[in-house]
Protein backbone atom coordinates (compact mmCIF):
# COMPACT_ATOMS: atom_id res chain seq x y z
CA UNK A 1 0.00 0.00 0.00
CA UNK A 2 1.34 3.45 -0.94
CA UNK A 3 -0.01 6.83 0.08
CA UNK A 4 1.27 10.36 -0.52
CA UNK A 5 0.06 13.43 1.37
CA UNK A 6 -1.06 16.40 -0.74
CA UNK A 7 0.74 18.85 1.58
CA UNK A 8 4.09 17.08 1.66
CA UNK A 9 6.38 14.94 -0.37
CA UNK A 10 6.51 12.15 2.19
CA UNK A 11 5.51 8.79 0.84
CA UNK A 12 4.00 6.24 3.20
CA UNK A 13 4.13 2.57 2.30
CA UNK A 14 2.89 -0.47 4.21
CA UNK A 15 4.59 -3.86 4.05
CA UNK A 16 3.20 -7.10 5.48
CA UNK A 17 6.02 -8.56 7.55
CA UNK A 18 5.69 -11.98 9.19
CA UNK A 19 7.20 -12.48 12.62
CA UNK A 20 9.68 -15.36 12.48
CA UNK A 21 11.14 -17.55 15.19
CA UNK A 22 12.28 -15.70 18.29
CA UNK A 23 10.41 -12.55 17.17
CA UNK A 24 12.69 -11.77 14.24
CA UNK A 25 11.48 -9.76 11.26
CA UNK A 26 13.01 -9.03 7.86
CA UNK A 27 12.89 -5.48 6.57
CA UNK A 28 12.13 -5.50 2.82
CA UNK A 29 15.22 -4.96 0.69
CA UNK A 30 13.69 -1.93 -1.03
CA UNK A 31 13.29 -0.22 2.37
CA UNK A 32 16.83 -1.15 3.36
CA UNK A 33 18.10 0.35 0.11
CA UNK A 34 16.02 3.54 0.38
CA UNK A 35 17.13 4.18 3.96
CA UNK A 36 20.73 3.02 3.46
CA UNK A 37 20.49 0.32 6.13
CA UNK A 38 23.51 -1.90 6.53
CA UNK A 39 23.97 -5.13 8.44
CA UNK A 40 24.54 -4.33 12.10
CA UNK A 41 22.78 -0.94 12.01
CA UNK A 42 20.74 -0.29 15.13
CA UNK A 43 17.06 0.60 14.89
CA UNK A 44 14.80 1.91 17.63
CA UNK A 45 11.43 0.20 18.10
CA UNK A 46 8.76 2.42 19.60
CA UNK A 47 5.48 1.06 20.92
CA UNK A 48 2.75 3.69 21.01
CA UNK A 49 -0.43 2.00 22.18
CA UNK A 50 -1.16 -0.67 19.56
CA UNK A 51 1.17 0.97 17.03
CA UNK A 52 4.74 -0.22 16.44
CA UNK A 53 7.27 2.04 14.74
CA UNK A 54 10.83 1.24 13.71
CA UNK A 55 13.15 4.16 13.21
CA UNK A 56 16.79 4.34 12.18
CA UNK A 57 17.17 7.50 14.21
CA UNK A 58 18.71 7.14 17.61
CA UNK A 59 16.74 8.29 20.59
CA UNK A 60 17.91 11.71 21.69
CA UNK A 61 18.03 11.06 25.45
CA UNK A 62 21.72 10.06 25.63
CA UNK A 63 22.74 13.06 23.50
CA UNK A 64 20.58 15.40 25.57
CA UNK A 65 22.03 14.02 28.80
CA UNK A 66 25.55 14.67 27.48
CA UNK A 67 24.63 18.24 26.51
CA UNK A 68 23.05 18.94 29.90
CA UNK A 69 26.15 17.58 31.65
CA UNK A 70 28.45 19.72 29.50
CA UNK A 71 26.40 22.88 30.12
CA UNK A 72 26.14 22.12 33.83
CA UNK A 73 29.89 21.59 34.13
CA UNK A 74 30.63 24.70 32.05
CA UNK A 75 28.43 26.81 34.34
CA UNK A 76 29.79 25.22 37.51
CA UNK A 77 26.38 23.88 38.56
CA UNK A 78 26.48 20.70 40.64
CA UNK A 79 24.00 17.91 40.12
CA UNK A 80 22.51 18.57 43.57
CA UNK A 81 22.06 22.27 42.64
CA UNK A 82 20.28 21.24 39.47
CA UNK A 83 18.02 18.79 41.28
CA UNK A 84 17.25 21.38 43.96
CA UNK A 85 16.28 23.84 41.23
CA UNK A 86 13.98 21.24 39.68
CA UNK A 87 12.20 20.73 43.00
CA UNK A 88 11.74 24.49 43.36
CA UNK A 89 10.41 24.74 39.83
CA UNK A 90 8.02 21.81 40.35
CA UNK A 91 6.65 23.46 43.48
CA UNK A 92 6.12 26.75 41.62
CA UNK A 93 4.31 24.96 38.78
CA UNK A 94 2.13 23.05 41.26
CA UNK A 95 1.23 26.26 43.06
CA UNK A 96 0.34 27.92 39.74
CA UNK A 97 -1.85 24.97 38.72
CA UNK A 98 -3.65 25.04 42.05
CA UNK A 99 -4.26 28.78 41.67
CA UNK A 100 -5.56 28.29 38.13
CA UNK A 101 -7.85 25.47 39.28
CA UNK A 102 -9.20 27.66 42.10
CA UNK A 103 -9.85 30.53 39.67
CA UNK A 104 -11.59 28.18 37.24
CA UNK A 105 -13.88 26.76 39.94
CA UNK A 106 -14.73 30.27 41.19
CA UNK A 107 -16.00 31.38 37.77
Amino acid sequence: MTSTSENSHVEMRAFPIPIQKEGQITIPQSVQNNLNFNEGDMLTLLQVGDLVLLTPKQMQIPQLADKITAIREDKGVSLSDLLEGIETEREAIWQEQQQNASNFCAE
